[in-house]
């Protein structure tokens, strides 16, 4: 197990993340805190970045405006940012961070970007699924 990855986890439970599964040959983590809207968030060290990464909704048959809405919300987005994932027709939150400077504080803020956005727009989100 690498430093990063050790250091990773240290941060994750100073957060209060529960950890839902590990693979520690993988360097991963799978956590969960729906009070702030984080479910199954995969937390992948990816030598040199941390990714973050969270299914939202699958993509709907008529996306519609769907993606210009993503892209409009993504401008207000601190950290991260909402994509796609055509290989498993996934909306997702993603957000890389660098793995040699990580700090506590840098990955709360991103932790709080993906509560915050979820806070704000999930009722919208979800209603895409629904076209």
């Amino acid at each position: 197990m690498s430093e990063n990855f050790q250091k990773v986890k240290a941060y994750l439970q100073e957060l209060e993340l529960p950890t839902e599964t590990e693979d520690e040959a993988e360097e991963l983590v799978v956590v969960n805190d729906d009070e702030r809207g984080i479910h199954n968030l995969i937390v992948d060290c990816e030598d040199p970045i941390l990714i973050l990464e969270q299914a939202i909704l699958p993509i709907p048959a008529n996306p519609g405006d769907l993606y210009k809405r993503l892209l409009e919300i993504n401008r207000t987005l601190i950290h991260g940012a909402f994509a796609i994932d055509l290989e498993t027709g996934t909306v997702l939150f993603r957000d890389t961070l660098r793995l040699d400077t990580l700090d506590r504080s840098e990955l709360e803020s991103s932790v709080n970007a993906l509560s915050l956005a979820m806070a704000e727009n999930a009722e919208e989100l979800i209603s895409f699924s629904h076209h």
